[in-house]
């Protein structure tokens, strides 16, 4: 390639730093741009070197490696000695736009760069076709201009299996938010917790913790390091707020406002991700408002890593059915589009049913109005608190659905709401959903008998 191929030189070196660390967080996008560019569109050497790299392995696995494959490949390939420069360029490439993920022009970004590569390889494909005509090809140029005017388009014709099979074999680091619950967490169930792109719901019957256990995930992520955004349509920000203050720093919530400096200094020895709570009225926000939310934050730097939605069921869909079930699946599948399209796991909450509030455990049957929405769902976690167990704070965590492992498992809690806390009761084993079936049924029987001997007696 000539210097005059050097096409992004006129747009400048942060621009053309964008472009590459567009490719690297959005790979649909990287795959329609691959059809349309190369490495020797930079000017930037390092820039150049990596999008070779990133190129190749793709066309090698199909699919593209991630920023720590990346390091590693740049380690093996630039060795002491080899090239010192260029590997130091990248290194430090690498390590800002990792401390700044995404700066919130990178829309931009993509838009521009994507239109101005395949306006090039329609020019091209031009030039080639007027050398077709004066050679007397005109058959070829029909083909052409088709493959050229087809470049750059979202047409992937997905996963070919025969061909594509090292994609299968890559082992890829999965990318996910922690709970904070050990039990959920470990490998054979969440492995690594609620994965980007992914939607978890938690359900119960009304008064028995969802928000409670949404704050739990909202401050298992914190204390990870992860920015998380929490919308709240029913509770105050400030009340919100004082309940991840009351999780993060183990004070009872009722304590937290006579403790102001105990939490100031907690936080200054601390290293918390970032905390944004935004606060709808009940039922006037849509998915479009909270998209436009997420925008504005991201053009402010603020790359969130979990959204927390309390909840979904009281959202505003985008259109009106006469049904309310059918608005509260749309809802849900908006809320899943978001969630891949800005590779961001969500969580949120459903409201189950009268029926599940004096039940030994909650199912997928027990969901409100919809059943639709754990067809969208990844994850469906349930908890039940019968009324006497509220003052003790026990229950019962049930894995309704989970798509990345094992499901149809009971864990019995222990739930402090004065600190918005959850946790597995230490040294008991997970239970089937039929062993507790049996053991309620069991202990039902007990209780039965013990009364019909009083009667007697």
């Amino acid at each position: 390639m000539t210097s005059e191929s050097k096409y992004f030189s006129k747009y400048g070196k942060s621009f053309q730093e964008k472009i590459f660390q567009s490719l690297l967080n959005d790979h649909r996008w990287a795959a329609q741009m691959i059809e349309v560019m190369t490495s020797s569109y930079f000017d930037v050497r390092y820039l150049e070197y990596l999008t070779e790299k990133y190129f190749t392995f793709y066309n090698h696995y199909k699919t593209f490696p991630t920023m720590q494959l990346i390091v590693t490949m740049i380690k093996d390939e630039l060795r002491e000695g080899t090239d010192i420069l260029l590997r130091d360029q990248i290194i430090e490439y690498l390590m800002r736009i990792k401390s700044n993920p995404d700066a919130g022009d990178l829309s931009y970004v993509k838009d521009k760069s994507l239109d101005f590569c395949r306006k090039q390889a329609l020019k091209e494909a031009l030039e080639e076709s007027v050398k077709a005509i004066a050679s007397e090809q005109y058959e070829s140029v029909i083909d052409i201009m088709k493959d050229a005017i087809s470049k750059g388009s979202p047409s992937s014709i997905g996963h070919d299996f025969f061909n594509d099979y090292e994609a299968r074999f890559l082992r890829e680091a999965r990318t996910a938010c922690p709970t904070g619950i050990p039990h959920l967490d470990k490998k054979s169930i969440l492995n690594g917790g609620l994965g980007k792109g992914e939607i978890g719901v938690i359900t119960a019957p009304t008064g028995v913790g969802k928000s409670h256990f949404l704050v739990a995930m909202g401050a298992a992520a914190l204390r990870n390091g992860k920015n998380v955004v929490h919308y709240t349509f029913e509770l105050s920000e400030t009340i919100v707020g004082t309940r991840y203050d009351s999780n993060l720093c183990n004070i009872d919530s009722s304590d937290i406002i006579d403790k102001k400096e105990e939490v100031l200094s907690f936080y200054e020895k601390e290293d918390f991700g970032r905390l944004i709570i935004k606060e709808y009225p009940t039922g006037s926000a849509s998915i479009v408002t909270l998209r436009n939310h997420i925008e504005k934050l991201m053009m402010k730097s603020f790359k969130p890593h979990l959204i927390i939605i309390d909840y979904a069921d009281i959202m505003r869909s985008t259109r009106k059915y006469d049904s309310l079930r059918h608005e509260l699946k749309l809802i849900y599948e908006e809320l899943r589009n978001m969630a891949m399209e800005m590779s961001i796991p969500i969580w949120t909450a459903s409201q189950a049913n009268r029926e599940a509030s004096n039940a030994q455990v909650v199912g997928l049957e027990n969901m409100a109005e919809a059943y639709g929405k754990a067809m969208v769902a990844d994850v469906v976690l349930s908890i039940s608190r019968r009324p006497m167990e509220k003052a003790s704070g026990e229950g019962r965590l049930f894995i309704a659905k989970n798509r990345a492992g094992r499901d149809g498992i009971l864990f019995p809690i222990r739930m402090d709401t004065s600190m918005s806390k959850i946790s597995v009761v230490d040294n008991v084993s997970e239970v089937s959903l039929q062993d507790a079936v049996n053991s309620d049924n069991q202990n039902m029987k007990s209780l039965l008998k013990s009364k019909w001997k009083e009667i007697q007696g």
